[in-house]
């Protein structure tokens, strides 16, 4: 049976590969997951800490940053820190959004509206 580790890790080129090719089948081409915010009220946040988990509309909460596919493979996950506040300060953050920036996804190639590209994406909404 599989384990933790084996649902919660970066995919290897073999599992980038499956999954490209089912979201290519879809008709999503490079897309390698789904990318989402979620906040989480903490109802026993630490009053010590309740300055630096306030948020503007739940009271005390941890934003959780994850990506997963269709099959809900979860491919990364991160907690926002202290201060985070919002979606957009969590993903700058984000330790995805470092592989992004320094290259270091699965190999990915795809053509879209007639324009070849060598790096995969992740759909989100309201980040």
């Amino acid at each position: 049976a599989p384990s933790c580790s084996d649902h919660l890790r970066s995919p290897n080129a073999e599992d980038a590969a499956r999954v490209l090719e089912m979201n290519k089948a879809r008709g999503f081409p490079g897309m390698l997951g789904s990318i989402d915010c979620m906040h989480w009220s903490w109802k026993n946040c630490s009053k010590a800490w309740h300055g630096q988990f306030h948020s503007q509309k739940k009271g005390y909460t941890i934003i959780l940053e994850a990506v997963a596919d269709q099959e809900t493979w979860i491919w990364h996950a991160f907690f926002g820190m202290p201060g985070s506040l919002n979606d957009i300060n969590v993903v700058n953050r984000s330790p995805l959004m470092n592989k992004i920036a320094n290259g270091d996804l699965p190999p990915v190639q795809f053509v879209a509206n007639g324009r070849t590209y060598t790096y995969g994406y992740y759909p989100a909404d309201d980040i």
